[in-house]
């Protein structure tokens, strides 16, 4: 696991010595004093604590679910939007639909 992946005040082990996570990239020893830990380090949990839970992954959307949220937003943006700017919002529209395809 890695630093990055526990709360604060989470303990672990690095290189045989306990320590508190303090801060995004510092510890504090069991023995005293603070220590910046680097983010490419391996940390193991402490006896007894589990290591951090996995994020939830998110589950997929499919491209007609897109594509109907998307024609809402462009009809509300093209109420909205200047004859001026109307030429450009419809070649944005045409790249964000383009992207799906691929």
């Amino acid at each position: 696991m890695k630093l990055s992946n526990l709360p604060i005040g989470a303990c672990f082990e690095f290189e045989g010595k306990i320590y508190t996570k303090t801060g995004p990239m510092t510890a504090s020893a069991e023995s005293g004093g603070q220590r910046m830990i680097p983010r490419y380090a391996v940390l193991k949990p402490v006896d007894g604590m589990p290591p951090p839970a996995k994020p939830a992954t998110s589950h997929p959307v499919d491209a007609e679910t897109v594509r109907m949220a998307f024609d809402a937003f462009y009809g509300t943006c093209l109420r909205l939007t200047d004859d001026f700017g109307r030429a450009e919002l419809e070649a944005a529209r045409r790249r964000f639909l383009e992207s799906l395809e691929k």
